[in-house]
């Protein structure tokens, strides 16, 4: 029925010419992973050098006011479907731990069955689905992080044509796995199965170098996932594409390329190293955290030059965007040093996994030659569920009725009088404690806790707070009403039992 439904609404929208043979552009999307608001240059950020995301900024459209989710999974179901997270599928990250021994690295290694998360739905309209019935040949290369060997929720069962990379969420807290996954068959690597769990040990020079090397191993997988990227790309260069390259980069563990660690070591000078413990120990963690961005970064460098070389620049958009705010304290970044979430407060409670400001609001570039005026800022209020409806209103096709996003299409246009408006965000993430927020204009009110059964709302005005270290909710209880009534409009109880919040199923 679906794709009747959509060859319906293509037949009524161009008649008979074919969907492929249109002008339609290429689409890349890339997401970064653990990316905050302030870590790159165009962003603020002072330490870390990102010449090709800068010069994405100056080429094409930023975006000051874009929002993601607090973490990985869930950010990522929100991206492909559009839906808002008070009724979507999955609402945090679910690593179906009844199967086994899910953490331990080996035992995956043995049996692929326990990789991977909670698996979407066969029934999820994905983006990838609905380009792909579009006349688009779809290709993932990266995280997925929606699925499982054998489930539904693999990428090649959610509309993509192509699928390189980590299947699994888990796998990328080590960059020198022993497999990666190409379709739905395992690709081994010539690593070492080694637990990122680990403590330097006490009988070693911690300051020595040397002692570390026991962490790196000979294939690093972000070099094999740009590879296959490129690829991807200089075969489907006859024919509309859509690439979403979700790369692992700069989610710890602290790993990186050593000419960039060697760079950035010579240009931060001495530093204490990370001993490990939930992540792999690194010499030089300030060093290699600015490594892994400038890694990143050369990457969507080498993505733009093969668009040239084969003469697909001008007609290929280019998104940019991160899952969620920098990694919390305690995993070897140092968020505060690089200013990681630039305008907003740092620390504890703060960055990921947080619905403050931190930890949801995004750097979100947008590329298209010649459509887009270089160099423009939008301070539109817009987030990931808005990409569903923006690329089908590309395509002049209706967007799926179920979505929660708006197509922003105008604003990228230079149309803004004809931009719709997002009358508030709605965000609930049921992990770190139970959480709720709404943006509603300048207002953002947030609750914490509510696993505790704590259902105070704290307000903040983020015209003169954008830290949100000033709760005046008492002083403006009509808007801590109009909040809390979107709060309980918003949320419907989850499908999957480990996204319940109790406290707000009794509020009902």
């Amino acid at each position: 029925m679906y794709k009747i439904i959509l060859f319906l609404n293509a037949f009524l929208l161009w008649g008979s010419t074919p969907l492929w043979a249109q002008e339609n552009p290429n689409i890349i999307y890339i997401l970064a992973d653990d990316l905050g608001y302030g870590d790159v240059g165009c962003y603020g950020q002072q330490k870390i050098e990102t010449p090709h995301i800068d010069a994405l900024s100056k080429n094409g459209m930023r975006f000051t006011q874009h929002y993601a989710f607090p973490v990985c999974a869930p950010s990522r179901y929100l991206l492909m479907t559009g839906i808002g997270s008070g009724k979507a599928y999955i609402r945090g990250n679910h690593e179906w731990g009844e199967r086994g021994p899910v953490w331990d690295f080996k035992a995956m290694e043995e049996n692929p069955y326990l990789e991977g998360q909670w698996p979407i739905p066969d029934s999820t309209l994905t983006i990838a689905k609905i380009l792909k019935e579009a006349g688009y040949t779809t290709g993932l290369v990266g995280k997925w992080g929606l699925g499982a060997p054998g489930t539904s929720g693999l990428p090649n069962r959610q509309g993509f044509d192509y699928f390189y990379g980590y299947i699994c969420q888990r796998q990328d807290h080590t960059y020198y796995n022993g497999h990666l996954w190409e379709n739905e068959l395992r690709v081994p690597l010539d690593n070492k199965i080694v637990d990122p769990n680990v403590k330097f040990p006490d009988s070693l020079d911690k300051m020595d170098e040397r002692n570390y090397h026991r962490y790196q191993q000979k294939v690093y997988a972000p070099d094999l996932l740009i590879k296959a990227a490129v690829q991807f790309i200089e075969k489907n260069k006859n024919k509309p594409f859509f690439l979403y390259y979700p790369s692992p980069l700069p989610h710890v563990s602290l790993q990186a390329p050593q000419k960039w660690v060697d760079y950035y070591h010579k240009k931060f000078g001495e530093e204490q190293p990370f001993l490990g413990g939930s992540y792999f120990p690194c010499r030089y963690p300030r060093a290699t955290y600015a490594a892994m961005i400038s890694a990143l970064d050369e990457q969507v460098g080498q993505l733009i030059e093969t668009l040239k070389k084969n003469g697909l620049y001008d007609n290929t958009i280019i998104m940019f965007c991160s899952d969620n705010g920098p990694s919390f304290p305690g995993v070897g970044v140092d968020a505060g040093f690089f200013n990681s979430t630039g305008l907003f407060k740092n620390g504890e409670g703060r960055t990921k996994g947080s619905v403050y400001e931190g930890g949801i609001r995004e750097p979100f570039i947008v590329q298209w030659p010649g459509r887009i005026k270089a160099g423009a800022t939008s301070d539109l209020v817009s987030a990931t569920i808005d990409m569903m409806p923006t690329l089908c209103a590309l395509l002049k096709m209706k967007a799926p009725g179920n979505i929660d996003g708006i197509s922003i299409l105008p604003e990228l246009l230079g149309q803004r009088a004809q931009q719709q408006q997002h009358d508030y965000l709605y965000f609930e993430y049921p992990e770190y404690g139970g959480q709720q927020a709404v943006r509603m204009g300048k207002w953002k009110a947030v609750r914490t806790n509510i696993l505790k059964g704590t259902l105070k709302t704290q307000l903040y005005d983020l015209d003169t707070d954008l830290q949100e270290q000033k709760d005046i909710a008492a002083q403006h209880p009509d808007v801590v009403k109009k909040m809390e009534a979107i709060m309980k409009k918003e949320h419907h109880t989850p499908e999957v039992s480990r996204f319940l919040m109790p406290a707000l199923e009794n509020v009902k």
